[in-house]
């Protein structure tokens, strides 16, 4: 079948399997070029199928030469219907990584139950013995309480009064006003619950008593703050109050005696962040301003600068909060006070003159195997591919 991209709001409901292994590649040569790095050779990964999961997977592998176990839930194709994303940049993955003699071992399924951290311990047990480091990058908009089995769902909410600001309509290219009611009490706790740190605490646990962390095992988990702009809807909002939740929880494993360190990220194009109002217009903004700069980066580039530059093998530089801060370069106060600068002025109009809406479009139609150009899109293309998992 011929594979074309088909975007729904902020979703792409195909993928491109030739396109997301041209993305994997491209992310392994970036980790190829800067040699090999000192780490942990025993990894998983928790949520490893896109974005900053994938790359972190990808710098442990091809940089440390870790062997790895991969948890993700996709899907595969089926009926003539592409896979997921992130099914065939698994099975890009697991190719390369096999090819280089590495273990790649893949869990496919729901990262919030029991179930999927019991086959996981296993397969540790089995192929590992016990691991070194966890990452831990999950992005999900629900999640089924592994004792109660009861569902919660997040939402992307301001909290404690409306909010409304100019965003981006990616899908018609407007520029828009956009109101958001308040959450109320409960949706703020469901949120904590579904993107905070209880499953974090879980995983942890689970992977201790079955015996596979090793003694000197660390953990990390991945967070954003981002500027004031994007603060009521994202910081101060819903998800902001479960990502305080993410990052007070390294303390709770940190007094449970496992070293963890949650790394405050960039903003960067992902599945996850297109649907939040404000961030897109934002990140086109930030984009064109980091660029002009010099200091732009999307995932691979700053996992790649966590481990080679921030990590220090397990002994990483922090801010006072314990914070690993890879939003540096993105916080410094003449990158935000060009984009304060520019945001006022874009209008539907200007947009692709005042901001690097280009470049986030490119980025998110990569995100699904498209746009790149050693790709030929009009070829029929098997939508099958196998994936160990």
């Amino acid at each position: 079948m011929v594979i074309k991209p088909k975007i729904r709001g902020f979703v792409c409901i195909t993928s491109h399997p030739a396109g997301c292994a041209a993305h994997v590649q491209e992310e392994i040569a970036h980790v190829a070029a800067k040699g090999a790095l000192p780490g942990p050779k025993r990894v998983l990964v928790v949520g490893s199928s896109t974005g900053y999961g994938l790359s972190s997977r990808i710098v442990t592998a091809f940089g440390f030469g870790a062997d790895t176990v991969g948890v993700f839930f996709e899907r595969p194709s089926s009926n003539g219907r592409p896979a997921s994303a992130g099914w065939y940049n698994t099975a890009a993955f697991t190719e390369a990584a096999e090819a280089k003699g590495l273990f790649a071992g893949n869990i496919n399924g729901d990262a919030f139950s029991q179930e999927i951290k019991d086959k996981t311990v296993e397969m540790i047990r089995e192929k590992l013995g016990q691991v070194d480091l966890v990452i831990y990058s999950l992005a999900s908009p629900r999640r089924t309480d592994p004792e109660t089995g009861e569902v919660f769902k997040s939402v992307l909410k301001p909290v404690g009064a409306p909010f409304t600001a100019k965003t981006l309509d990616t899908d018609k290219k407007l520029i828009v006003e956009q109101g958001i009611e308040p959450a109320n009490e409960q949706e703020i706790a469901d949120t904590v619950k579904v993107m905070g740190g209880e499953d974090w605490v879980l995983w942890m646990d689970a992977l201790k008593a079955g015996g596979v962390l090793a003694d000197e095992a660390a953990t990390l988990a991945y967070s954003y703050i981002g500027p004031e702009v994007t603060h009521p809807i994202y910081r101060s909002g819903t998800i902001g109050k479960a990502k305080e939740h993410l990052e007070n929880t390294a303390a709770t494993l940190r007094d449970k005696g496992i070293p963890a360190w949650v790394a405050i990220n960039k903003a960067v194009v992902t599945q996850a962040s297109s649907a939040i109002p404000v961030v897109p217009l934002y990140v086109s903004i930030l984009f064109k301003v980091m660029k002009e700069k010099g200091l732009h980066e999307g995932c691979i580039e700053q996992m790649t600068r966590l481990f080679a530059e921030k990590y220090g093998n397990g002994n990483p530089e922090t801010d006072a909060e314990g914070r690993i801060r890879l939003d540096d370069w993105e916080m410094k106060p003449e990158i935000q006070e060009a984009v304060k600068v520019i945001w006022p002025t874009v209008t539907t109009e200007n947009l692709e003159a005042v901001t690097d809406f280009a470049g986030y479009q490119d980025d998110f139609l990569k995100l699904f195997g498209f746009n790149y150009d050693a790709v030929d899109y009009d070829a029929e293309t098997e939508p099958d591919v196998p994936l160990d998992a």
